[in-house]
């Protein structure tokens, strides 16, 4: 941030496995500056996290002074900066400040608060979470009384249920992560290309799969492969990246479809948290089988969820 601009009340980061994002914000939440930077928790041991967050937010320092910094995500891990343990739930959004701890730090201009997780530890459904509940608190922190469905489409989507601004329940499914299997990994890799679902023909083909992925889950290895057969046999399917661009919308119809026939009870409208175009895409899904959904954008989100956290702080005396 350059120097003229005026200090930050409060910064807000994100810190995920592979990177982290952080802001500078007013006393009204505005923005002043963002940053990033690649160093997320697989790329650092315990000691060099301090360093880390000052490369991205130094500048946004003064020489003296005290500013709060408030962290959500995998820098709370076991294996992060310090553990911020899992609340169980059922928990209350605007609590999680609860479970807040404060890692070792040199810098006299910083005082940090990392945000916990959320569990579930009954036998046969153990869970857990790890940034997402930030994004859920920002949900609560605009609908303090939200009682319904969440889900945060990602490499492990997040499927929860709230009351009253309290998650009572959540799902983990490794839908994204098996999606990049298949296409990057396995024998279907020589046929899947990158879909487009703005072209009606990649619409057609990744909502056909999902009717029928639910009609019969138990298919599903079996249509897998047939991706690859259709690919060498079909005669029907375009050709070049048009092809791959096909099959690719029918392995994700089928992948998110089978993500969808596992859950218990789908309720709406449901809310969908994160990117704007993976939301799209399990908005489509959701269409398709006549579930109304609404969005709700990832950073905005985490950001509200992290000034929630940042004020209950502060309201209550405490030092963040």
């Amino acid at each position: 941030m350059p120097t003229h601009t005026r200090r930050p009340s409060w910064i807000a980061v994100d810190w995920g496995s592979s990177n982290l994002r952080a802001w500078a914000l007013d006393d009204q939440g505005e923005v002043l500056v963002r940053g990033s930077s690649e160093r997320g928790m697989l790329s650092l041991s315990p000691g060099e996290y301090e360093n880390a967050l000052l490369e991205v937010i130094g500048d946004w320092l003064s020489g003296t002074g005290l500013v709060d910094v408030v962290i959500c995500g995998m820098a709370g891990a076991r294996q992060g900066w310090r553990e911020a343990a899992y609340l169980a739930v059922p928990t209350r959004l605007e609590d999680l400040v609860q479970g807040a701890v404060s890692p070792p730090l040199s810098d006299p201009r910083l005082r940090v608060r990392l945000l916990p997780g959320l569990c579930q530890t009954a036998p046969g459904n153990f869970d857990v979470m790890r940034g997402e509940e930030t994004q859920l608190a920002g949900l609560v922190a605009r609908e303090p009384l939200f009682s319904g469905l969440a889900c945060l489409p990602g490499t492990h989507a997040k499927w929860a249920r709230l009351e009253n601004g309290a998650v009572t329940h959540f799902t983990t499914c490794m839908t994204g992560e098996l999606y990049r299997l298949l296409a990057r990994e396995s024998v279907l890799r020589q046929s899947i290309g990158e879909d487009d679902l703005a072209d009606p023909a990649c619409r057609e083909a990744f909502c056909t799969a999902i009717h029928e992925i639910l009609s019969v889950p138990g298919r599903f290895p079996t249509w897998l492969f047939g991706l690859r057969a259709a690919d060498l046999l079909d005669a029907d399917l375009p050709t070049g990246e048009a092809r791959g661009a096909r099959l690719a919308a029918r392995l994700s119809g089928l992948t998110i479809g089978l993500e969808l026939a596992g859950l218990d009870k789908l309720d709406g409208p449901i809310t969908l948290i994160g990117n704007a175009a993976l939301s799209a895409r399990y908005a489509m899904a959701l269409e398709a089988l006549g579930h109304e959904s609404r969005r709700l954008d990832g950073e905005t989100a985490v950001l509200a969820g992290l000034e929630l956290a940042y004020r209950a702080l502060t309201n209550s005396g405490k030092s963040p």
